[in-house]
């Protein structure tokens, strides 16, 4: 399946999140490099490695990236790649919920994240209310790109998400939601309200999980 159309954008929420100065940088999934550039250009040091399993959009990003490999990534083994050793941070843009066994590749980067790595994810919010209005009335079709792009394997709330780093062993050490513009309908309100309360959940936990349409995060190794 083709991968999710290559853009020029940068995730400025993502690259807010990146700590400064670091010397080793591992981006899987870095599409144009457009993030390598953005945080290139106030790091000129760091050595920042490119991860894209897509060889055209390798070439585009390569000429942002110190160093760029071909690859799929749940098909390396991280701890024989020399480029992987001594990175600092791992960075997962929108490409988690891409993976057949994220919760694997996690666990495999933890095993190699030396003291006071990083891991720096943003994932989409599947439990964002549009979504949820999709699903009641059967309209959860795929797009190119967004909440349900095609190439999606994994979905994931705000509580799997914190659930899928905290079996993998890390500690959330910084979490954002990030909001559309467009506004929650007071029918959706009523009805997140209606249903969890009826199954005995916090109804104003819902709907602030409901409102973000992604989340970024910066995470750090447990102890």
């Amino acid at each position: 399946m083709q991968q999710t159309p290559m853009h020029p954008l940068i995730n400025k929420n993502l690259l807010a999140t990146i700590p400064s100065g670091l010397s080793r940088v591992v981006e899987v999934g870095c599409s144009s490099g457009a993030l390598a550039a953005a945080y290139r250009a106030t790091n000129p040091g760091v050595h920042y490695v490119g991860v894209e399993i897509d060889a055209q959009y390798a070439a585009a990003a390569a000429a942002h990236c110190s160093e760029i490999l071909v690859g799929d990534i749940e098909q390396m083994d991280l701890a024989m790649v020399p480029a992987f050793q001594g990175a600092q941070a791992w960075i997962f843009g929108d490409v988690l919920e891409h993976l057949r066994n994220p919760w694997e590749v996690l666990t495999r980067i933890r095993a190699i994240l030396p003291p006071g790595g990083y891991l720096i994810i943003c994932i989409p919010n599947v439990q964002h209310w549009s979504v949820q209005i999709m699903l009641a009335t059967g309209q959860f079709r795929y797009v190119e790109s967004g909440l349900l792009d095609r190439t999606h394997l994994r979905w994931f709330t705000r509580v799997t998400m914190l659930e899928m780093l905290f079996t993998t062993g890390y500690r959330v050490e910084q979490a954002k939601g990030v909001l559309l513009d467009e506004t929650m309908p007071d029918f959706m309100r009523q009805a997140i309200t209606a249903i969890v309360e009826a199954q005995g959940g916090n109804a104003q936990i819902a709907i602030k999980d409901a409102l973000p349409f992604q989340f970024v995060v910066r995470a750090v190794a447990n102890d």
